[in-house]
């Protein structure tokens, strides 16, 4: 296989908001990255066939490690299907993080990008995205049996957060990477991609979202790139209401919702999970409050 034909080595496949966009970039530069952070090559634009997804890997030096960051496979079985027929030894980064928490940052998300108007708990449970990339054990289990408990490296965003330097320093060490120094850097303790706020019009950022996504597929990345550095996208998607502090209410139901997979996800790793749960939690790991909506 020649050197533009060449497959990935590696593909972090997320799921969302769980500190992906950070990997891309303090990665960039160090190894082979395709032009853009998520090709969707696995799960929208498969059809398109194997020429258009390493076209954005032409320029790859071939003595580094090549791969991608892509969100979007975690919680879709046909890219870990996809992904395990075409490049079966693939090493696969998995990056897991509080899923109420993650459930709260989607949700901004959403609304800045004018994909959801209504209430969170709304959204969250009518999301079919969201609530399927939550199944973290159910999905986890289902890369590590076509990749192999090995070939799956699994993350956890809070470690991020305590460590940037060692949770860089062990994804560098499962891709065959050299080392990446942070220490002193601004991308050591900055958030990336952070939503904090609405968009002042619903429709511009709609507009905005939907010319993004048309520049996306045709490829016109330093339009992006250029609207970007001017600004652009900052006053399109942003200007609005301030979210503030998740409603203590609807976190609690959502801690309830989420805790049998929590559970199912630290019986499967063997990591207590307990501040993943919901906050008074009998010895057995059961919240109260999830008791009393039971009964």
């Amino acid at each position: 296989m020649s050197a533009n034909r060449r497959l990935p080595d590696f593909i972090a496949v997320g799921p969302q908001r769980t500190g992906t966009t950070w990997l891309h970039l303090v990665l960039a530069g160090h190894v082979g990255l395709p032009t853009i952070k998520e090709t969707d090559f696995f799960t929208r634009h498969y059809d398109k066939g194997l020429d258009w997804y390493l076209a954005y890997f032409s320029r790859c030096p071939a003595d580094r490690p090549m791969g991608e960051v892509d969100p979007n496979y975690f919680g879709s079985p046909e890219a870990c299907e996809r992904i395990a027929s075409l490049v079966p030894r693939c090493r696969i980064i998995v990056s897991l993080r509080d899923p109420t928490e993650r459930a709260w940052s989607s949700y901004r998300t959403m609304r800045r990008d004018a994909w959801a108007r209504g209430g969170f708990e709304e959204t969250v449970m009518r999301n079919e995205i969201i609530r399927e990339s939550s199944r973290y054990a159910h999905h986890l289990a289902l890369w590590q049996r076509s990749f192999g408990a090995d070939r799956v490296l699994v993350m956890f965003y809070e470690d991020l957060e305590a460590d940037p330097q060692g949770y860089l320093d062990r994804i560098c060490g499962f891709i065959g990477a050299a080392r990446i120094e942070i220490g002193g850097k601004t991308i050591a303790t900055e958030r990336v991609n952070a939503v904090t706020h609405a968009p002042r019009s619903r429709r511009l950022a709609r507009n905005a979202r939907n010319a993004r996504d048309w520049m996306r597929t045709h490829r016109w990345h330093r339009t992006i790139a250029f609207l970007e550095a001017i600004g652009f996208w900052r006053r399109a998607f942003g200007g609005g209401e301030e979210f503030g502090a998740m409603d203590p209410e609807s976190e609690a139901r959502l801690r309830c919702h989420f805790l049998p997979e929590v559970e199912a996800l630290e019986r499967l790793l063997g990591r207590d999970l307990s501040h993943w749960k919901p906050k008074a939690a009998h010895p057995q790991g059961r919240g109260a409050d999830c008791q009393a909506t039971a009964g």
